[in-house]
């Protein structure tokens, strides 16, 4: 998964990275807001790790700018600010989640994989993927790309689609196939 880290203490950023590699994660790092805000904007997060107080712009005003501009990544809000109403503020503007510092890591790491959780569920009510020109019918099992049909058997058409749902993302040939041939594999043993 592809995650950004927003985070101005320098050893904080750099121990989260290392410990979201260790994960298998590809990181990108920003240390004030301006640069988190532009990072954040690409869209091809799959979850966004936002400090609150930051130089620049605040992680309030990155995550109410994400939201008005469409960026729907999952937001983890991470912040020494604990009080009641911070966390109300936080969620209020668009987070997903909220984590004060200091945190145990197995507790950040368990946030990360239940944001990504219900991103993933989120997509299994969506009839059609997009990415750039390319649609994917999943009712129709249709592809198209500039409006035209592009004709795939159903393994090319699966393929298609775990390829679109993760679009942004570096895949291992292992993840890959243990998602799009799994049930040939299962048949086999």
């Amino acid at each position: 998964m592809h995650i950004l880290v927003v985070e101005d203490e320098h050893r904080l950023a750099y121990l989260l990275r290392r410990v979201l590699l260790e994960e298998r994660h590809t990181v990108d790092l920003a240390h004030d807001g301006r640069a988190g805000l532009d990072l954040a904007e690409s869209g091809t997060y799959d979850v966004v790790i936002l400090d609150v107080m930051l130089p620049g712009i605040d992680g309030l005003e990155i995550c109410r700018q994400m939201r008005a501009d469409g960026v729907m990544s999952p937001v983890l809000m991470l912040t020494a600010r604990g009080a009641v109403e911070d966390r109300v503020v936080g969620l209020n503007v668009g987070a997903d989640d909220y984590l004060t510092k200091p945190f145990a890591m197995e507790e950040l790491l368990a946030r990360i994989n239940a944001l990504l959780r219900r991103r993933d569920r989120s997509f299994e009510g969506q009839p059609q993927l997009r990415v750039g020109d390319l649609t994917l019918d999943l009712v129709r099992h249709e592809a198209r790309r500039g409006g035209r049909i592009i004709e795939l058997t159903a393994k090319e058409f699966a393929l298609l689609e775990y390829l679109m749902r993760h679009a942004g993302q570096v895949l291992t040939r292992t993840q890959i196939i243990d998602s799009v041939w799994r049930y040939d594999l299962e048949a086999l043993s």
